[in-house]
């Protein structure tokens, strides 16, 4: 197996020169002496005009000899070569690709949609030449099969009440699912010459059918979780007015009144809407 091989042919302003004199001047000697030498060397001058190779800034050219791996030009510039050299184009630039937004089940089997961004380039031009059919659609299958196996690793969410407490999931865990994705898309690139600069998640949802259902979990589960707090703080509430009455002996409670005070308490504290007073002008057991 071959590897890139980089290389820097003659400089193509001399040898722009040199053709157009001969080209030129292989013109006027033939036309004033009228011999056929002349013309040859014009025609050849003139094969010498397809050997000129313009390689742009971030760009290269690789360079082929009748199916023959000559070499890649990578310094930008102006140069010439064997004309009959075969050149191709491949760009050294960092290049965006947003996937589309594919349908995929999560490690719980709920269906979600899914896009990533990835930031790629190439680094090896045998490779992306020579290796791959079409190394841009090689990026794009590839990236497309790194997102659907990526979710299916982890949940969407985190549903401790049915014991999938993961650590790891789509919505939450930005950071860690952005290196899993980038590692496996390097791995899968590699073959190609691409470096991975950078890939994450641009698009994460349900998918429609479920949407709905999953939204009206997550507020279920919100209310439960606020409600769990405020019934936790009432109850430390109720515990520290008990704790003060008896420390400063401003009333004197049995047993039934603690648990008459404890459930009007209870239900002021945890209720949804205010409690409206009521004034009792007779003793504690009236």
């Amino acid at each position: 197996m071959e590897a890139e091989k980089i290389i820097k042919p003659a400089n193509g302003y001399l040898m722009l020169v040199i053709v157009l004199i001969l080209f030129f001047g292989s013109i006027f000697m033939a036309i004033n002496q009228e011999n056929p030498f002349y013309i040859i060397v014009s025609v050849i001058s003139f094969i010498g005009f397809f050997g000129f190779i313009l390689v742009n800034p971030n760009t290269s050219k690789v360079i082929l000899l009748f199916g023959k791996y000559v070499g890649t030009i990578k310094a930008n510039g102006l140069y010439w070569a064997n004309p009959f050299y075969t050149k191709k184009k491949i760009s050294l630039r960092a290049s965006n690709f947003d996937s589309e937004r594919l349908k995929v089940n999560d490690k719980l089997g709920n269906p979600v949609m899914i896009s990533t961004i990835l930031v790629w380039r190439v680094t090896n031009t045998y490779k992306a030449a020579f290796d791959v059919d079409n190394y841009e659609n090689f990026v794009r299958v590839q990236t497309d099969a790194a997102v659907r196996k990526l979710a299916s690793m982890y949940p969407y969410d985190n549903f401790a009440d049915e014991g999938h407490d993961e650590d790891i999931t789509l919505r939450s865990s930005v950071n860690e699912v952005s290196e899993a994705l980038e590692k496996e898309l390097e791995e899968r690139l590699s073959i190609a010459g691409i470096e991975v600069l950078e890939a994450r998640i641009g698009y994460l949802a349900y998918a429609q059918e479920i949407a709905s259902a999953m939204l009206k979990r997550q507020q279920a589960t919100a209310i439960v979780a606020a409600r769990h707090k405020i019934v936790q703080g009432a109850v430390e509430m109720v515990e520290m007015a008990l704790e003060e009455l008896n420390k400063k002996e401003i009333v004197e409670l049995d047993e039934e009144r603690k648990a008459a005070m404890v459930s009007n308490l209870l239900v002021i504290l945890c209720g949804d809407k205010e409690a409206s007073p009521v004034v009792n002008a007779g003793t504690l057991s009236h």
